[in-house]
């Protein structure tokens, strides 16, 4: 695209600059259609499809690509949206460790419908693009540019040798922040598809391996690639990049692949364009000891490799595998839940490891590259919900009521307070080595310790007996004055402001 083409915005009603962000309503996604992004959010209709809920009930979807931006050299973020949705996203990014700053496109109503923020973006970026400090500038809408039909796609795609990657990542046509990081990390996998098409490209800093290399799609711990490559050694096969990547160069590495492990199975937009290039897929992981066997082998048979050589594979790691999980045992009935994509890989880790886990739910779609994972569980009467809901979540937890829940923070708050032992997923559990060996004995160390605190839960709220909740929570030396003639005045309100919105919707 040449540089001088512009955008006027004067269709786009000034009201989107002060709805209600992701949790707007449809008013913004009706606006986002009418501005021309149609196309765009049917695409992601496609690819990440809406659960029971029609908004994000994780953190601001647009962590998961700002994240994964800021996790590469030499990449630059720039965000457009909010001042009050930007501010949460920099400060959440930085509490997760970023070390480097988030650029930031600021509007008002003017700037906004009359297209100066577009013009504003792309000035900035012509500022930003300084070649001996950038490979790429990753500029991101957020929901109201989106909802204003701000068009990145206009931005200039090379600025002095700097590449300009334009996403857009509202929060009515992005569930989770894990599928956000599938945005960027499927656009940055596309432009760097079209760089290899146009000619040659640069090689990774490591070199190039002689033997057929396997990419590895989702965000692991460290070193569970180091113990994939060890597996798929004895296979005469070696282990790729870990898509998002580090750097740019890896996406060439990546898309030179001879095959894609979609461990985290929901990356719907990096999967096309490994298949555009050719690249088969497979599905689940090297987790546990079935887990382990079953992927070697479909691995073999992707590949075409020998028999004995799968074989060898087998048997260098299955018996190591056999004998962590006989020793690091877990007893007790633990519910599984989270929004990262590998609950059911840790599931088949848990109850190979003699967990009773009677439910999973996970924020993910259902998609093929984790159906194996799913009839696994399956098999052995576990109820796996996908796009579960916070309040399936909780539901689960509560019915079951297990000696540990796992799960995302609201669903570990509400089995505290019922003296249940919990456990975060995202930082206790998935940030945990789940591959071969390492994996199998990683978990049975805190899950039992967890477990192990029920006589504590059942102290504290002993302890705290009494002090109340809701409308008495904390310490009264009487009772509160509750009005509950107010609380049905404003309901009758809440209610006839539905039955108008739901009229409004029927014309």
């Amino acid at each position: 695209m040449s540089n001088d083409r512009t955008y006027d915005g004067e269709s786009q009603p000034e009201a989107l600059s002060e709805t209600g962000g992701c949790h707007g309503g449809g008013a913004l996604e009706d606006a986002a259609r009418q501005a021309g992004h149609s196309a765009l959010l049917d695409q992601y209709a496609a690819d990440y499809p809406k659960g029971p809920h029609d908004k994000p009930q994780s953190m601001c979807p647009a962590f998961g690509s700002l994240r994964v931006g800021l996790r590469m050299k030499r990449v630059a973020t720039v965000l457009s949206g909010s001042a009050c949705c930007v501010y949460g996203l920099t400060f959440v990014s930085h509490f997760y460790g970023a070390r480097r700053s988030v650029g930031y496109v600021p509007f008002n109503s003017e700037t906004l419908v009359t297209g100066k923020l577009f013009e504003d973006i792309r000035e900035s970026v012509h500022e930003l693009a300084d070649p001996d400090r950038y490979d790429a500038i990753v500029v991101t809408n957020l929901c109201v540019p989106t909802a204003s039909g701000v068009p990145l796609r206009l931005l200039p795609k090379e600025i002095n040798g700097v590449r300009i990657v334009g996403i857009d990542v509202p929060g009515f046509g992005i569930p989770t922040h894990a599928e956000a990081k599938d945005v960027l990390a499927g656009a940055m996998l596309d432009y760097a598809a079209r760089e290899i098409a146009a000619g040659p490209v640069a090689a990774p800093l490591t070199g190039r391996d002689d033997r057929p290399s396997v990419a590895l799609l989702g965000e692991m711990f460290p070193a569970d690639p180091i113990m994939i490559g060890a597996m798929l050694a004895p296979m005469g096969l070696a282990v790729g990049p870990v898509v998002p990547c580090r750097e740019w160069r890896e996406l060439y590495a990546a898309l030179d692949c001879g095959a894609v492990a979609a461990v985290h199975p929901f990356y719907t937009s990096a999967v096309r364009v490994f298949e555009q290039a050719g690249r088969p897929v497979v599905g689940s992981a090297p987790v546990g000891l079935d887990g382990t066997a079953d992927w070697l082998a479909n691995l073999g048979e992707t590949f075409a490799i020998a028999a004995d050589k799968v074989a060898a594979a087998q048997n260098a790691f299955l018996p190591a595998i056999k004998a962590t999980l006989a020793q690091a045992r877990v007893d007790g009935v633990i519910t599984l839940s989270g929004y990262e994509g590998s609950e059911l890989l840790v599931a088949r880790l848990l109850i190979e490891s003699g967990a009773d886990v009677p439910y999973v739910g996970t924020a993910c779609p259902k998609t093929p590259w984790h159906a194996a994972d799913a009839a696994w569980l399956a098999e052995r009467g576990v109820k796996v919900t996908f796009r579960a809901s916070l309040e399936q979540d909780c539901a689960a937890m509560e019915a079951i009521k297990p000696d540990l829940a796992v799960g995302t923070t609201p669903v570990v708050q509400k089995a505290k307070q019922l003296g249940i032992p919990a456990l975060y997923f995202t930082n206790l559990i998935s940030s945990r080595p789940l591959m071969g060996p390492a994996g199998a004995g990683s978990l049975a160390e805190v899950i039992n310790a967890a477990i192990a605190n029920k006589g504590r839960m059942d102290r504290m709220r002993t302890f705290f007996e009494g002090v109340g909740e809701e409308d008495t929570a904390g310490i009264w030396e009487g009772a509160p004055n509750l009005r509950p003639d107010f609380r049905a005045q404003h309901q009758k309100k809440l209610d006839k402001l539905a039955r108008a919105t739901k009229a409004q919707e029927m014309i």
